[in-house]
């Protein structure tokens, strides 16, 4: 098995495949943008329910016309099998109502609507024409965005009455003085854009970002005073809809209690591995809080100020690709810049965004600075850097996009699966560790902190939705709110705003926290797989075109993942 070399010629799958695509960019102009797509960036979601009916017949039109269609090569199996899959969830979700009633405190258009502005261009005139002109369609996105929720409502669809307060609290902030929308036209990227002559395009921006401002104060009245009573206490969903939701998030079908056991043991077998380090760092007896202590005094490991955490990340990262490119990837010259990114905003997250589909925009990693932070410790983010850049999310993220001369456009931009993008990014924390880039003990106890805390959601998230019974060690009773707060204060090691954040973010993203973990789990089962396969036909394991097969897939759901490179190997080449 080899990297791709030549041109596929695109076949009838492929035209399916692409035909969606465009279809569904011109549905969702935010979702065009995302993936970089141009001609889109003046336009906005109107997030109405007749948006979710045309993305249902959309669907349905696609999963018809893949039906008609025959597979030429391996390549043609696994984007069948992967849209079959992707396509078909949707439709479920759709089905099941998840798709109007999404609302909670990371990922709703609560929060999309603001983020998008964060990957658009601003470099020119135009871009900015373009800003203008999303912003003023805002408040119909909102309106939207009402009307949806109140048609879930009217079905008995409501999100927790913990996410609906969040929700206000976040609306709230996006109208007030300070807000987001107001910074961002006024900001220095619009000034340098703009320059002298433009005093009737800024205005507009105003005008617009003021607009923008009062949708979201009437989105948190709404959410408040109409919402709000209808909201049920209970945060969890319950077996039903949480196995739907799982299947969402890892594209894969998993017994649920074994993996809660699962999670449960790992939890105790990385805390173990943990705290012998914590003895490595701060000496015999030394406790993980020790250890901690001891690094967080250490002046060789703080960064003082965003501009030297932009710097360190940049370098981290840049000299990780130059290490593994040619020696455990190839990683072809696009895929090489990586822009390291302070986030206009400022709720602590780190994240990626992809590259434009021309590479226009590089590949991004973002830190979300809290407010008052203004020192940060290198030894908890090395694997982070490793996590969000190479080999993790850009590494696998820029190469799909990269492999247009093998994959369709729907595989290259649209597709993606959480289990399989942060299954990947955990697999690649562990995979630098085990080529010694963690060799450091306090780096390394970075490194399992991250691990550690993925466990728990295993945990935390499973147990909490299903109504399952606690560990011992936390009772052995079912799980309840308070029970779930000290479980996560005990193994997150991170300021209570940060676990607090975290805690809702569980709450009410049901099955995407454990997806990070369990996706590891999953990728590390694939590999062993093939090692073993490889060893009993060959006698030894090639790494490295595992990896590139792998990771030429694109990304799909696990289920498809492991067809994929059992059932198709060649489906990469």
């Amino acid at each position: 098995m080899t990297e791709p070399t030549g041109t596929r010629q695109p076949t009838a799958v492929d035209a399916v495949a692409d035909t969606h695509l465009r279809k569904h960019a011109a549905l969702s102009p935010m979702d065009a943008t995302a993936m970089g797509l141009a001609g889109y960036d003046h336009l906005i979601d109107p997030l109405d329910p007749a948006q979710r009916e045309a993305f249902a017949a959309l669907n349905r039109a696609t999963l018809d016309d893949l039906a008609a269609v025959d597979p030429v090569d391996e390549i043609d199996h696994v984007t069948i099998a992967a849209m079959r899959e992707r396509l078909g969830l949707e439709l479920e979700l759709h089905d099941a109502g998840e798709d109007l009633a999404e609302l909670n405190n990371i990922a709703s258009p609560v929060q999309g609507l603001r983020d998008i502005f964060d990957v658009m261009p601003t470099g020119s005139v135009e871009a900015w024409e373009n800003i203008s002109a999303r912003l003023q369609g805002l408040p119909g996105a909102i309106d939207g965005f009402t009307e949806s929720l109140r048609l879930a409502a009217s079905r008995g669809d409501v999100a927790a009455i913990r996410q609906v307060r969040e929700c206000v609290g976040q609306a709230r902030e996006l109208a007030g003085d300070g807000s987001f929308f107001t910074s961002f036209v006024t900001g220095e990227a619009a000034r340098a854009a703009l320059g002298d002559g433009q005093d009737a395009l800024a205005a507009d921006l105003g005008r617009a970002a003021d607009g923008a401002r009062a949708a979201y104060g009437k989105l948190a009245d709404y959410l408040e005073t109409e919402l709000a009573p209808l909201a049920p206490e209970a945060d969890a969903v319950g077996r039903d809809r949480y196995a739907l939701l799982s299947r969402r998030f890892l594209g894969a079908t998993i017994d649920l209690e074994e993996t809660y056991a699962w999670g449960v043991e790992e939890l105790a077998r990385v805390t173990a591995e943990q705290e012998a380090v914590a003895r490595e760092i701060a000496g015999p007896g030394a406790t993980v809080q020790d250890a901690v202590r001891k690094l967080d005094e250490d002046p060789a490991r703080k960064l003082a100020g965003t501009d030297a955490l932009k710097a360190w990340m940049q370098e981290t990262s840049d000299a990780a690709i130059r290490d593994l490119a040619g020696t455990h990837f190839d990683i072809p010259e696009p895929i090489r810049t990586l822009e390291c990114m302070i986030a206009p905003t400022q709720n602590g997250g780190i994240y990626y965004t992809p590259p434009s589909d021309d590479f226009s925009r590089p590949g991004r990693m973002w830190w979300s600075v809290p407010p008052g932070v203004t020192e940060f410790n290198t030894w908890r983010e090395k694997t982070t850097v490793y996590h969000e850049g190479v080999p993790g999310h850009h590494l696998q993220c820029a190469q799909a996009v990269h492999a247009r001369d093998t994959l369709n456009s729907w595989r290259r931009l649209a597709c993606w699966v959480s289990g399989h993008g942060e299954g990947w990014a955990l697999y690649a924390e562990r995979l630098m560790a085990d080529l010694g880039y963690l060799d450091d003990p306090g780096d390394r106890l970075g490194m399992l902190d991250g691990q550690r805390m993925r466990a728990a959601r295993v945990v935390f998230d499973i147990g909490v939705h299903l109504g399952l019974k606690a560990p011992a060690a936390w009772g052995g009773n079912t799980w309840d709110p308070d029970t779930a707060w000290e479980f996560l204060r005990a193994n997150v090691n991170m300021p209570e705003e940060f676990i607090r954040f975290e805690y809702n973010r569980y709450l009410g993203w049901p099955g995407q926290a454990p997806s990070y973990k369990i996706g590891q789990r999953l990728w590390e089962e694939i590999r062993d797989e093939a090692k073993a396969a490889a060893e009993a036909r060959a006698g030894q394991f090639d790494a490295k075109a595992f990896h590139a097969n792998a990771l030429n897939l694109g990304s799909v759901g696990l289920d498809v993942l492991r067809e994929a490179l059992t059932v198709y190997p060649d489906a990469a080449e």
